[in-house]
C-alpha cells in the first residue's frame, strides 16, 4: 500500500520569499496556455480568422485575473462559505490552495466577454479557441492539490495497488483522487479536445465539447473523491462537484446542438 509522501508545500525561498508548489502549478498552467496557444494559431482554419500571438498575451492577462478571482470566489461561496465567513483574512491566502475550476470557468468566461469588447471579437469564438488550451493548466492545478494533500479520495480497497493513506486524513487507504482529476479531466480531455479542435469547427463546437465533456468526466471522477458535502435531489444524492457538473453537461450539450443546427441550415440554404 503506498502512502501519501507529504512533500513540503514550500518549493523553495528567497531571502523572506516563499515559492509555494501550488503557485508554481499555475505558473506552469499559463506558461504551457502560451505554448499551447501558439501550436493553436499555426492551426490553418485558426490563422484564417486572424487569431495572431499578441492576442495571446492580452489574453492571458484577463485570464489570469478571471481565474484567480473567480476560482477563489468559487471556492469561498461554492464549496466553504461558512469558514471563509467567519476567517475573511484566509479569503485572499490563495497560497494555501483552495480554488473551484467551476468559479474559475465563470471568471474567464467573464474575463474574456470584456476582453473581447475591448478587441471586437464574440465570446463564442474565443471560447473555441482558449477551450483546448484549458485541461492542461487544470491538470497541472491538480497535481498542486496532490503535492498539497488536498483534495483525498473516498476509502478504497485495501487490495487496489494504488491505494493510498493520506497521514493528514487518517490510516485507511484511499483513492488519489487528485491524480485521477488530473488524468481524467486533465490530460484525457486535452488529448481528445486538441485532435477535435484540430479541423474547422461551427462556432460553439469547441466550446461546447469541452464543456460537455468536462462535466462528464469531473462527475465521474467525483465518485472517487471526498465529498466537499452532499447534495440530494429526489432521493439522489450527489456530491457539490456533481451538482455544479451538471450544468456544465446542460450547456456544452445546448451548444452543440446549437452549433450543429446552426451548420445544417447554412448548408441547406447555400
Amino acid at each position: 500500500m503506498l502512502i501519501h509522501p507529504m512533500p513540503n508545500p514550500i518549493a523553495f525561498s528567497v531571502g523572506p520569499l516563499q515559492v509555494h508548489w501550488y503557485g508554481l502549478m499555475y505558473l506552469l498552467a499559463f506558461a504551457q496556455f502560451i505554448a499551447l496557444g501558439r501550436l493553436r494559431i499555426k492551426q490553418p482554419h485558426i490563422a484564417a480568422v486572424g487569431w495572431k500571438k499578441e492576442d495571446l498575451d492580452d489574453m492571458l492577462f484577463y485570464g489570469v485575473l478571471g481565474v484567480v478571482i473567480g476560482g477563489r470566489l468559487g471556492e469561498v461561496l461554492f464549496y466553504n462559505p461558512s469558514y471563509y465567513f467567519a476567517n475573511p483574512a484566509d479569503i485572499i491566502a490563495v497560497w494555501k490552495g483552495g480554488m473551484s475550476f467551476h468559479g474559475g470557468f465563470l471568471g474567464v468566461m467573464i474575463a474574456m466577454y470584456i476582453w473581447g469588447r475591448k478587441r471586437g471579437r464574440h465570446l463564442m469564438d474565443i471560447m473555441d479557441f482558449i477551450a483546448p488550451m484549458v485541461p492542461l493548466g487544470y491538470a497541472a492545478g491538480r497535481l498542486g492539490n496532490f503535492i498539497n494533500a488536498e483534495l483525498p479520495g473516498r476509502v478504497a480497497d485495501p487490495s487496489l495497488p494504488w491505494a493510498m493513506i493520506w497521514p493528514n486524513v487518517d490510516n485507511l487507504p484511499r483513492h488519489p483522487s487528485p491524480i485521477y482529476q488530473m488524468l481524467v479531466d486533465g490530460i484525457l480531455l486535452f488529448i481528445i479536445l486538441w485532435f477535435f479542435s484540430r479541423k474547422p469547427r461551427p462556432r460553439m463546437a469547441v466550446a461546447g465539447m469541452f464543456s460537455m465533456l468536462y462535466g462528464c468526466a469531473r462527475f465521474f471522477t467525483e465518485y472517487f473523491r471526498t465529498p466537499d458535502y452532499n447534495v440530494s435531489f429526489g432521493g439522489i444524492t450527489i456530491s457539490a462537484g456533481q451538482m455544479l457538473s451538471v450544468p456544465m453537461i446542460v450547456l456544452g450539450i445546448v451548444l452543440l446542438i446549437i452549433a450543429y443546427k446552426k451548420k445544417s441550415a447554412a448548408v441547406s440554404t447555400a
